[in-house]
């Protein structure tokens, strides 16, 4: 019995597939990956090699919702990359909203887009800012008490890597946040 033989399809295939596929213009996504339009162009034309560097190959799969492995040129990073739960909570909140990726940076400004690919792909935290997580949160449709889970758990991390015991402070930490839900709950008029 004959096997079937696998045809590996090339690297700048696949990304040419995907943005035929998602009628995705090779300036958006150049903005979403981080890289010029015309490297795009070299990439998918081949005029360049298919690139190696393991952020913009990480960013290309975060766009195109697979895994990065999915290129041969990818080299499998020796330290293990730990996603936050609140970034899986957002993935999951795409997820169940059957949102893609491209549709999702796309609600934001152009800016903004390699900042959010970069929290997808986990080498950024959910920001801080309550604004710009509530922005995040507002295309994902997610609720008041939601968002504030999101940040409040984000403000403890920021606290504790900042040396602050949070446990031994406890009674400040709680007169904090209780303050932050007052507050955000007047902004949303509650």
């Amino acid at each position: 019995m004959k096997e079937k033989q696998i045809i590996q399809e090339k690297s700048s295939q696949k990304v040419s597939r995907f943005l035929d596929k998602n009628s995705l213009h090779k300036k958006d996504f150049a903005e979403m990956i981080g890289v010029t339009l015309s490297y795009v162009y070299n990439l998918i034309d081949e005029s360049i090699p298919f690139s190696t560097r393991g952020t913009t190959l990480e960013r290309i799969a975060t766009v195109m919702e697979i895994e990065p492995e999915e290129f041969e040129e990818y080299k499998i990073p020796q330290e293990p990359i730990i996603i936050d739960e609140s970034v899986i909570y957002l993935k999951d909140a795409l997820k169940s909203k059957k949102m893609s990726v491209v549709n999702f940076l796309k609600a934001f400004p152009r800016k903004k887009r390699i900042e959010i690919v970069d929290i997808l792909r986990g080498t950024l935290p959910v920001p801080i800012d309550y604004k710009e997580l509530s922005m995040i949160a507002q295309v994902l449709d997610l609720t008041s008490d939601e968002i504030y889970n999101i940040w409040e758990k984000r403000m403890k991390q920021v606290l504790e890597i900042n040396g602050m015991n949070i446990y031994s402070n406890a009674a400040l930490v709680n007169t904090m946040f209780d303050c932050a839900k007052r507050f955000v709950n007047l902004k949303n008029g509650k």
